[in-house]
């Protein structure tokens, strides 16, 4: 049987007015600010108005290990989130938004797929409402200051050879990674190294997904660290006078956007930081505004357990004083084949061995989870090629860890095909068991965090880090920083450093090669193995297929 791409399906959706969907949790006409008729952001006057509110029930989706067989998370956020209303629970999706370089490159959009979507599809991974472009100005804005800084007289006294503040750009464009600028002489400035990260690597991303209000977030850009004068003292953006004005470019940015599912169901897309270099989650003031108004709101983390939810509970969760229900936990009997040693080609094939040799990453990931106090569901993101004893091969594991596998066909049937997980689901956070806790304390030493995470969550026997990083660390702390979470920077296909190194590998070690103080998000970045700030785009880019048909629609975008 064929089926139809994600694009058709979305093309097809019945759309509702976002005033209807605004309605379903409360949300006046007045207090959404419409962008066209399937979009809007709601405004900070009405989320002031609900914070009196009590907090409904916290559900975080995350995965195995992402291999080139998929494994689906937004698909399962989404498809969750509508189980949970088809199941008379009012329930609300909180996502990420999508980077215009995965796009282009080769990951495709991040709005779900199948008959579990958010649309509208094409804006959301296109332009959606600017709020990556008024990042990446705000950011531009910033680079261009210091600079300008620099030429007009240097009053801070900044070592222009220790300018740490990179410009960005939201685009997979290896070229710019390392730059030389201001030459031409003496009216283009003072020559210096510089280079350009992704728009969703840019410490200004982090801070509007960890900000609770515009006052906030203008306190946060005024602590970023943006070079360091000969004594190494910090020059920080305050001292260059551009968080005002940074915050007026923001301004639009920092309210929520919503938009629907496939169902009608409303979802909040908000901000987008990537796992592997960043702290993976969407914004605190769109997750919390949600909690307030629904008594259920699914969220996903990026990439694997290992990343998205170690840092959505050890850096979010910790910030912003939220506390996960249950988390699911997404895996894929493809999947599951891959991290068994079966080639991608040879996936249609049923092989139960192959399934059971690659469920320790699965078993790890559960593990992993429950040591932060949550109790843990496994959804079975169903493939049309999966066979009932590869089902069941993956139920079984999971039953002897101490958990249960739902299989769930939210892809192909929508609402109907996850309602299982949602009963599962509600009947967990309604037995309230969770217990949560971050797995390091506060004042633990930043060099210990480090250690914490590589050792209990990649199961490493040591990160390896250089005097010149102790010292880097233990300077950090007698400057008053020792009391921020660690985001490790780290490839998001292993736990170890070595993407090529599938299912629960230990015995290796997780080598640091820098560390960045990000004083304005609130975390330290440990950058470790070959991780890259801004990614290259592939051979045959996504780019390439992405088109306008005859009819003025596009095409390729997936």
């Amino acid at each position: 049987m064929g089926y139809k791409t994600d694009i058709e399906i979305a093309r097809e959706a019945n759309k509702k007015p976002i005033q209807e969907i605004g309605a379903k949790l409360g949300i006046g006409s007045d207090d959404l600010l419409p962008y066209g008729h399937d979009k809007a952001k709601v405004s900070q006057s009405f989320i002031n108005s609900v914070q009196g509110n009590g907090n409904g029930k916290l559900v975080l989706v995350t995965a195995i290990n992402p291999t080139p067989a998929g494994e689906g998370k937004t698909t399962t956020t989404v498809g969750l989130g509508d189980g949970l209303n088809r199941i008379g629970k009012k329930a609300a999706i909180c996502i990420r938004e999508a980077s215009l370089g995965p796009n282009f490159g080769m990951k495709g959009g991040a709005a779900g797929g199948g008959y579990a979507q958010v649309v509208p599809m094409e804006d959301m991974n296109l332009h959606f409402t600017g709020d990556f472009h008024a990042i990446t100005s705000a950011h531009s804005l910033l680079s261009a200051m210091i600079d300008n800084h620099i030429y007009w007289g240097n009053e801070c006294e900044i070592d222009i050879r220790r300018v740490v503040w990179r410009r960005v750009v939201d685009m997979n464009d290896r070229a710019l990674r390392q730059i030389t600028a201001s030459l031409g002489g003496v009216a283009n400035g003072f020559p210096r190294e510089a280079g350009f990260d992704i728009t969703v690597a840019s410490e200004v991303m982090a801070i509007l997904c960890l900000a609770k209000d515009l006052q906030d977030l203008q306190k946060r850009l005024g602590d970023m660290i943006v070079a360091y004068r000969r004594d190494r003292s910090p020059v920080f953006c305050r001292d260059i006078k551009a968080d005002g004005a940074m915050t007026v470019l923001l301004k639009d940015a920092m309210q929520p956007n919503l938009v629907q599912t496939l169902e009608n169901n409303p979802a909040f897309v908000h901000g987008g930081p990537f796992a592997n270099i960043a702290h993976g989650c969407n914004s605190v003031i769109a997750t919390t505004t949600a909690l307030k108004i629904a008594d259920y709101v699914v969220t996903e983390a990026g990439f694997g357990a290992d990343l998205g939810a170690e840092k959505f509970m050890n850096i979010k969760c910790r910030k912003a004083g939220l506390s996960p229900s249950v988390v699911v936990c997404v895996a894929t009997v493809r999947a599951m084949k891959m991290n068994g040693g079966v080639a991608k080609a040879d996936l249609g094939a049923e092989n139960v061995d192959a399934v059971k040799a690659g469920c320790p990453n699965l078993g790890r990931h559960i593990e992993n989870l429950k040591s932060f106090g949550v109790p843990v569901v496994v959804a079975i993101n169903h493939f049309v090629t999966d066979t009932d004893a590869e089902v069941d091969m993956i139920k079984e594991y999971v039953k002897s860890h101490g958990a249960e596998a739902v299989l769930s066909r939210h892809w192909e049937l929508g609402s109907e095909g996850s309602a299982d997980l949602a009963t599962k689901v509600a009947e967990l956070a309604e037995a309230d068991t969770a217990n949560f806790s971050p797995i390091y304390p506060d004042d633990m030493p930043l060099a210990e965090k480090i250690q914490t995470i590589c050792k209990r969550i990649y199961r490493a026997d040591e990160a390896l880090m250089d005097q010149k990083i102790r010292d880097q660390l233990k300077l950090w702390e007698e400057q008053g920083y020792g009391d921020l979470p660690v985001c490790m920077a780290k490839t998001q296909y292993s736990f170890s450093t070595d993407p090529s190194l599938r299912g629960a590998p230990t015995g290796h070690s997780v080598p640091v090669r820098e560390v960045r103080l990000s004083a304005g998000a609130g975390f330290i970045v440990a950058v470790c193995g070959e991780i890259m700030t801004m990614p290259g785009l592939p051979r045959v880019p996504s780019a390439e297929n992405i088109h306008l048909n005859d009819d003025g629609q596009i095409e390729g975008l997936f």
